[in-house]
């Protein structure tokens, strides 16, 4: 297979700079007049699905909305991830796995082994056991040309009492990760399948290399406040390997699927005008 960020790249110019989160919350199955339960979930799951997956470059579902419904939850994302696949769609799953040893394998197995019923294209992973502890993962994604993105510089206020911490050596620990995925992803082209995740609502960051010659994730945008105008403020020169996320600010269409590819089809030509501007 292509390497992810190769066909992160190609998916971006050809469908537009948008990832957009796949986040049953309860409230907004209730907002759409579904039940907080499996058929509601599922319902909800497929019209994303089929208002979006022709279109959009990226989706992000959030597996913790569908792991609490116990295995059918996990069924309905199952069949989520091959679909959205099917339509050209690229998939990250969200599901932060961070852990040492055969217990990273396995996750890795779940989610980047191409026999998987959950194969996704990347997944998002946290490092703070250590970023060798992602060695696993960082192997497997390799192998099966998928990616990895690396919680990096999140947008939630706890994070900052580990992430810019200050190590013995005078760098924090968010610049040690991303000098981590810049090794990983060096000579890669058109873009190294490496990525970080750093929030888009955490202004100038201008004190960080993220030119990772990888994508940068970049939750935030819409109900958290930001806006893709706010994008080279803060990614600088790094700004056309932004990958932004939103989420709720395109769900809430729904479930009129053409309100919801209206929504998604703005907020990519917003993005796309704000990094070429």
């Amino acid at each position: 297979m292509t390497a992810f960020g190769a066909r992160l790249r190609a998916a971006m110019d050809e469908r537009g700079p948008l990832c957009v989160g796949i986040d049953p919350h309860a409230s907004l199955l209730a907002a759409w007049g579904l039940e907080d339960d499996v058929d509601g979930l599922e319902t909800f799951t497929r019209t994303v699905v089929e208002a979006l997956a022709g279109t959009v470059a990226v989706f992000k579902p959030q597996s913790a909305f569908f792991e609490r419904f116990g295995s059918r939850g996990v069924a309905v994302l199952e069949r989520a991830v091959a679909d959205l696949r099917a339509a050209g769609g690229l998939v990250v799953m969200d599901a932060k796995r961070g852990d040492i040893g055969s217990t990273m394998a396995a996750y890795a197995q779940t989610y980047l082994r191409p026999d998987s019923p959950l194969f996704s294209d990347a997944l998002t992973v946290s490092p703070y056991l250590g970023y060798g502890s992602l060695k696993p993962a960082v192997d497997l994604a390799r192998e099966s040309g998928a990616g990895l993105f690396v919680l990096a510089l999140t947008s939630n206020p706890e994070g900052a009492e580990v992430q810019r911490a200050v190590r013995e050596d005078g760098r924090t620990v968010a610049a040690t990760m991303l000098a981590h995925l810049a090794a990983e992803n060096a000579g890669e082209t058109p873009m190294g399948s490496f990525g970080a995740v750093v929030g888009a609502t955490l202004g100038d960051l201008s004190s960080f290399d993220l030119d990772i010659d990888g994508p940068l994730l970049a939750p935030g945008i819409g109900a958290q406040g930001a806006t893709p105008a706010d994008l080279p403020a803060v990614f600088g020169a790094a700004v056309r390997n932004v990958v932004p996320n939103v989420s709720r600010a395109v769900l809430r269409h729904g479930p009129d699927a053409a309100a919801l590819r209206g929504a998604a089809e703005r907020y990519a030509d917003e993005v796309r005008a704000a990094v070429a501007g």
